[in-house]
Parts: structure tokens; C-alpha cells; sequence
């Protein structure tokens, strides 16, 4: 396992990080098989997106922000970061991918990013890769 740390500036962004994925995954050796990489926060997602267009995650951070206010008269949480939780619980902590010719199997346009919602952090992703015989 190895684990990928990432240095956030915004309380809500978008950080790609399919290069350092796919370094971990090389670095393994596994030509075939399947790759997790988790988030080990609860306030930090992952996801696939696409990467040649940066106003793709613009886009999308805009949106969590509509969909997710940062304040609620209802929210309970005592940290103040309730929104953060709930876009997490939204995308979820986790992926697992194909891992083909030594690399995470991804679309022309697909990239790997950490989803910040209660930044500015470090963050910690853990990969682990399994290959296939």
C-alpha cells in the first residue's frame, strides 16, 4: 500500500491526482488487476471527472456549493463543517479501477481527483493495488 499526500489551498476544490496514482500503480509492478484508492478523511472525496477541461471542475465545485450550502439553519455539527460531510457522504471515499497494461484504465478525458470540501488541508489518499493472475 502506499499512501499519496495532498496539500489543499481552497476550502473547496478539485485536485487532480491521477498522475501520482499512476505512479503508485507503476511502481507495484502489477500489469493487471485492480486499483482502490481511498481517502482517509471524512470531509474529502474522490472521484473520476473529466481533466482536459479546467472549467469541468469549476463547474462541478460551483454546483456542490449550490446543492450543499455551507450553512443550514438545521445543521448540528459543532465543527461548523456539516456541508463538508454531506458532499463527501455524496461522492463518496473511495474508487477502484481497472489496472491495464501497468496502468489505472481511464477514459481520453478521465482523470483521478481528491475533492476538497473543508479545506485548506493535507490530505491522505492510501492506493492499493491487486493484481490479477
Amino acid at each position: 500500500m502506499k499512501e499519496i499526500r495532498v496539500s489543499t489551498r481552497e476550502r473547496n476544490t478539485m485536485v487532480e491526482i491521477t498522475d501520482r496514482v499512476e505512479e503508485a500503480v507503476r511502481r507495484t509492478g502489477v500489469r493487471e488487476g485492480i486499483v482502490v484508492v481511498q481517502s482517509l478523511h471524512t470531509t474529502a472525496a474522490l472521484t473520476v471527472n473529466e481533466n482536459a477541461d479546467p472549467d469541468v471542475v469549476h463547474d462541478v465545485v460551483r454546483k456542490m456549493d449550490d446543492v450543499v450550502p455551507a450553512t443550514e439553519p438545521y445543521y448540528r455539527h459543532a465543527e461548523g463543517n456539516s456541508d463538508s460531510h454531506v458532499k463527501t457522504s455524496l461522492f463518496g471515499p473511495s474508487l477502484t479501477l481497472i489496472v491495464r497494461d501497468g496502468r489505472p484504465l481511464l477514459g481520453r478525458w478521465q482523470g483521478i481527483y481528491l475533492c476538497e470540501w473543508d479545506g485548506p488541508r493535507e490530505r491522505t489518499v492510501a492506493v492499493q493495488v491487486i493484481g490479477s493472475v
